[in-house]
């Protein structure tokens, strides 16, 4: 059997009138174990003659086939690339009691069984000149009947089996430090800077044939959103409605990172999924504003970290360079949480989108102990075998007095219980480090 390849048995409710069927009843096909693979055109075709093959075709949309009256013998194989059935074949009788739902990527044929034969399909996505069609050869099945009435482009084609490629990620803000770590578990993945995609007004795409967006794009500037409300939300919550709305309209899942300042730092615990946020700067708001416009796609995971550290400017960063230079930093000590390494946090992404769990709000930070800033900055310096009593902590009122500075939670922490019931165990934080200081 071909992988994703459903046959369902269908209803038929017959009286001295005819008969009578559902061909596509969603509640009830989706509990049964379809995709839910959101249709947007119905086609029929009527077939004069038994023995009138048709086929096979790969075309770049998911199909759910059925028959109105007749039979058909269905025949498919696998095209997708990477599939463990790829190039098997499969043959099934199609009556009115039957429907077949066709992966994309898998070549779809059927050969007529009895005169006046009337085949009907259902596809989730638009014929288009410019989509890509793989097509391979009739003669890989075996027909119950002589095949007759081949289109010219049917009896022409090869049997030799070209992959058709799977559906694509796009990642925003690909030049971010999450975006630069997702290129490493992500390789097939599409990333696209701010320059050739802005999420505030996103560019028109073939999205049909995307899977996912990952939102890496946003506005981290958090002292500098006080005096830039405007660009802060601009970024941080239209962007996100935007891409919402896409994926809602091509039944993509959209992942949005978020962050712990969402919450306002009045806890005794570490935050969990469900806990009430409350803000306290414009950064937060802003992608609390983010996270509500993300929801409104039935496919998302929101992802919630704290303290991220990768490619790019980050504290870790900062404290290396310091403590290269033997200078004595002043870092807060009454600011709690624990570091995420983007690789870290990429991996967990990576994850949702494999495993595929219930759809909702993930927190994904590193694992361990909670610490202040002022604790990261004496393990940066200690590993880097500089004394770590040359950080000298200070309070959040002492280190903001003559500053401006957006006031910011003093915990952080967050409960990452959910996302290891689906079998992701975030790395210890102090391993990440020991290994991002190498």
């Amino acid at each position: 059997m071909i992988e994703g390849l459903q046959v369902l048995d269908l209803a038929v409710h017959e009286d001295a009138r005819g008969w009578f069927k559902e061909a596509w009843q969603r509640t009830r096909m989706t509990r049964e174990g379809l995709p839910d693979f959101r249709p947007v055109q119905s086609n029929v075709v009527h077939n004069a003659t038994a023995g009138t093959t048709r086929g096979l075709h790969a075309e770049p949309w998911d199909k759910l086939v059925t028959v109105g009256t007749g039979r058909v013998q269905g025949g498919w194989v696998d095209l997708r690339e990477g599939s463990p059935t790829y190039g098997e074949t499969h043959t099934v009788e199609i009556g009115p009691g039957t429907a077949v739902f066709v992966p994309r990527g898998v070549a779809n044929g059927y050969q007529v069984l009895e005169d006046g034969t009337t085949y009907l399909y259902l596809v989730n996505d638009h014929w288009s000149a410019d989509a890509q069609y793989v097509n391979v050869s009739h003669t890989l099945i075996d027909w119950p009947l002589e095949p007759v009435n081949l289109s010219e482009k049917d009896a022409a084609l090869g049997t030799e089996l070209q992959p058709v490629p799977p559906r694509k990620i796009l990642v925003t803000g690909a030049n971010g430090q999450v975006g630069r770590a997702l290129r490493k578990v992500l390789p097939d993945a599409e990333f696209l800077p701010h320059a050739d995609f802005d999420v505030t007004a996103p560019p028109e795409r073939p999205w049909r044939q995307y899977r996912a967006i990952i939102n890496c794009a946003a506005y981290t500037a958090v002292d500098q959103a006080e005096t830039d409300a405007a660009t802060a939300w601009h970024v941080n919550a239209r962007g996100p409605a935007q891409l919402a709305r896409i994926a809602a309209e091509n039944n993509l899942t959209l992942v949005q990172l978020s962050t712990d300042y969402v919450f306002d730092g009045v806890t005794d615990r570490p935050y969990r999924e469900d806990d009430a946020i409350a803000p306290l700067n414009v950064y937060g708001a802003s992608k609390a504003a983010g996270e509500m416009a993300a929801s409104t796609a039935p496919r998302h995971y929101i992802v919630r970290s704290s303290w991220v550290v990768g490619e790019g400017r980050n504290f870790v960063d900062t404290m290396r360079d310091l403590a290269e230079r033997d200078i004595r930093p002043q870092v807060v000590h009454d600011q709690k949480g624990r570091p995420t390494f983007a690789s870290e946090l990429a991996r967990g992404i990576a994850h949702l989108l494999e495993v595929e769990p219930e759809y909702g709000i993930y927190h994904l930070t590193g694992g361990g102990d909670e610490v202040g800033f002022d604790e990261l900055a004496m393990a940066v310096y200690t590993g880097l075998h500089r004394d770590p009593d040359m950080v000298q902590p200070v309070s959040t009122a002492q280190y903001a007095e003559g500053k401006e500075l957006a006031t910011r939670p003093s915990t952080g922490t967050l409960d990452t219980a959910k996302i290891e019931a689906t079998g992701f165990v975030p790395q210890n934080w102090r391993v990440g480090l020991a290994l991002y200081l190498l």
